[in-house]
């Protein structure tokens, strides 16, 4: 198949038979558009399709545009996600966007569930409580990070030693021991995620080599930036790249 019988073939699963508005005001940019989102960029690399449109939700999230958001979490319905993968992977981005963000992607999601006849709330995915939260989440920051947790949590200041706190109970022990999604699809996400916001390179290659550690190689993670850059331009996808190559050099 030539790019734009392959763009037929994956916009067709994603979207059906329906015919993007903008054929109607801007052909070009759409001929443009199609043959390299779906023609070429979906092609490249083994990450499912599942996996793509999951990375896809959490890029438009976190760029909040909020109206391609809705087209894709009924595209990500359309390949086979539960509504509580799609969900969760919202749920992921909140930590490092903050909640107004993720609320407002979550509206959108919602809208599209009640649209689909998707009854909510959804089935809980909380696996720690109060009690435990700190504790569960410091075990998972672990798994992923290895000892250089302990070395930060031990050399911060007095007055900084919340942020340490915050990081293990909120954003690892409230979002990462969630169920619906593993473990590696987790840290992938937050890879793309902060890839996606610009600007956050030290974390991006912590996030590179915490994916290492659970799992993903360097192909994934190349993989899975290629499928941000329509989403998010070349300047923020070459950084990450330039991450992902500093940490996992070529050999």
């Amino acid at each position: 198949m030539n790019r734009m019988e392959k763009s037929q073939e994956i916009y067709k699963q994603l979207f059906g038979n329906g015919v993007p508005a903008a054929n109607a005001t801007d052909p070009d940019f759409q001929d443009i558009l199609n043959p390299f989102i779906f023609g070429e960029v979906c092609y490249q690399g083994d990450l499912d399709i599942k996996i793509r449109e999951l990375i896809t939700l959490v890029v438009l999230a976190t760029n909040q545009t909020l109206p391609q958001l809705g087209a894709h979490v009924h595209a990500a319905l359309n390949v086979g996600l539960t509504p509580v993968e799609i969900k969760e992977a919202i749920y992921q981005c909140a930590p490092y966007l903050g909640f107004p963000k993720a609320l407002n992607a979550l509206r959108e999601v919602n809208e599209v569930f009640k649209a689909r006849n998707i009854a909510l709330p959804l089935e809980s995915q909380k696996q720690v409580i109060e009690e435990n939260r700190f504790d569960k989440g410091l075990a998972v920051q672990v798994e992923i990070f290895g000892e250089v947790i302990a070395k930060n949590r031990q050399n911060a200041p007095t007055n900084q030693k919340h942020f340490q706190d915050y990081l293990s109970a909120f954003c690892f022990g409230d979002f990462y021991t969630r169920g619906g999604l593993d473990l590696k699809t987790r840290e992938l996400l937050t890879f793309c995620i902060i890839s996606a916001l610009g600007g956050a390179e030290g974390q991006v290659k912590a996030h590179v080599q915490g994916n290492v550690n659970v799992g993903n190689n360097k192909e994934t993670l190349i993989t899975a930036i290629t499928h941000c850059l329509p989403y998010i331009g070349f300047p923020r996808t070459l950084n990450a790249l330039a991450c992902v190559n500093e940490i996992i050099p070529e050999m």
